[in-house]
């Protein structure tokens, strides 16, 4: 995160660390400030606390815990060699055993999908819960994510055909919505919004070359070594990392159409789809003339129409 002479921009860790590794890294950056060996009083521009990975933890009928890969589940319940546990949740860690060694997890789906977990599973500031059996999500989008690059035969699907306007359109929303998210350290939802990006893929006889490779960009911060090898396979010899970011272009943010609520009486009676710069009467004239709106309509007279601007049309009868 360069930028700041003589210093860090953005130190990342857990609230523990308050006390730990940061407070041992300002004194002594203080001192060498103080000796005119720096040029900024704080080593770190920023700080940022990430949330513990929690996972279950178990207790015996003496309060103490027990190790929590050991315990197994009957009926609902909890039993350490046939003994009844109680569980409870708390940071992943040695004191709780309840650690999970990430060299298993790796071994089974790969290194790439154990960050790509950690990442999805919700805001980096908060704590969340360990769930093993969530870790297939991830590992289901790099599978999907692969065949859209590469075919059973191993062949690269890429090609220089150009994109339809339509995907023009998603790919630079999402270059729009991962940058966003990346500068904000919201990296569950950058991911998310790849995901709806690569399914939106699916099922394309071949992967134009304009999508793929910014596709690609976005992906390389999150799983670098997947990203890595597919951009090998396009033909490239450097590394992704050394590429520069994609920008969305402004052209295809704009928004064509869009849907407006429909209500009578204040109830949601039904949406409509207008131009985005459909006047107030062409929109009020859409929402009079949707056949499921005009159901709670018959019989009654309009007394009044409402409309807020790119939102929603409230129909008032009497």
């Amino acid at each position: 995160m360069g930028g700041r002479p003589g210093g860090v921009d953005l130190y990342i860790g857990g609230v523990e660390h308050a006390v730990l590794h940061l407070l041992y890294a300002r004194f002594w950056h203080k001192v060498l400030y103080d000796l005119g060996e720096v040029s900024t009083p704080e080593p770190f521009g920023r700080l940022f606390n990430q949330g513990y990975v929690q996972a279950a933890a178990f207790t015996d009928s003496r309060g103490v815990y027990v190790p929590a890969d050991e315990v197994q589940e009957r009926d609902g319940a909890y039993y350490f060699r046939d003994e009844p546990v109680r569980r409870e949740f708390g940071k992943m860690g040695k004191s709780l055993k309840n650690s999970v060694s990430p060299d298993a997890v790796c071994d089974e789906y790969g290194a790439d999908t154990l960050r790509l977990y950690l990442m999805y599973m919700g805001p980096l500031d908060a704590s969340k819960p360990w769930e093993a059996r969530d870790i297939i999500g991830p590992n289901r989008f790099l599978k999907r994510l692969w065949r859209n690059f590469v075919d059973e035969a191993g062949m690269v699907r890429v090609t220089q055909e150009a994109p339809s306007e339509a995907q023009l359109r998603l790919l630079h929303k999402t270059i729009r919505r991962v940058t966003d998210d990346m500068e904000r350290l919201a990296f569950n939802t950058a991911i998310a919004a790849l995901i709806q990006l690569n399914n939106e893929l699916v099922g394309c006889e071949t992967l134009p070359r304009a999508i793929a490779e910014p596709l690609l960009l976005m992906l390389s911060p999150l799983a670098p070594h997947f990203a890595e090898e597919l951009w090998q396979r396009l033909g490239y010899e450097t590394s992704i990392a050394d590429e520069a970011w994609p920008e969305a272009d402004p052209r295809y943010l704009v928004e064509e159409t869009i849907e407006v609520v429909v209500q009578v009486m204040g109830k949601v009676r039904g949406r409509v789809t207008v131009p985005a710069g459909a006047n107030e009467q062409a929109v009020q004239a859409a929402a009079l003339a949707d056949e499921n709106v005009g159901a709670h309509l018959s019989g009654k007279t309009v007394r009044k129409v409402i409309v807020v601007p790119g939102k929603l049309v409230n129909i008032v009868v009497g």
